[in-house]
């Protein structure tokens, strides 16, 4: 199990022991006969609920990911990594930029297949740009699950 995963579990864990006190905060304050604890106390079932729902749609998108990498990787199309980096093991965004022309390129050519735009996710992050990998990513995955209910 990587590092990640197991970061990723420990955090949940915690949230969910944060969600689980913050439901006994709220159902405390709910119960008051004053007004404003009562609303203090909805406020604390309201954020917890907006904290699973955010965990959960989080820990689908890395299943999600884990996934297509794995299929990628048995297929031998994942892209390899060789950039340039420096001392301290970052990538040197130039040689990313540079690559990241080959995987753009990729998904213009094939703007259906899953797989280019899975490669050109992983270029965007290897470029430094997070949040283009992720909705590149999130595309990626719409990609695969439509050819999977086509295919079906």
């Amino acid at each position: 199990m990587s590092k990640a995963k197991i970061g990723a579990i420990v955090v949940s864990v915690v949230l969910v022991f944060y969600f689980v006190l913050m439901g006994q905060r709220a159902w405390i304050l709910v119960r008051e006969p004053a007004m404003i604890p009562k609303i203090m106390g909805i406020a604390l079932f309201v954020l917890p609920v907006i904290g699973a729902w955010t965990l959960i749609v989080e820990l689908v998108f890395g299943a999600r990911t884990e996934k297509l990498a794995r299929i990628l990787g048995e297929e031998g199309g994942l892209p390899v990594d060789d950039l340039p980096r420096t001392p301290g093991g970052k990538i040197i965004r130039e040689a990313a930029d540079e690559e990241f022309v080959k995987y753009q390129a990729e998904a213009e050519a094939a703007p259906d297949d899953w797989r280019s735009w899975f490669r050109l996710s992983c270029a965007y992050d290897a470029s430094g740009d997070r949040k283009r990998a992720r909705a590149t990513m999130r595309k990626s995955i719409s990609l695969f699950r439509e050819g999977q209910k086509q295919g079906a």
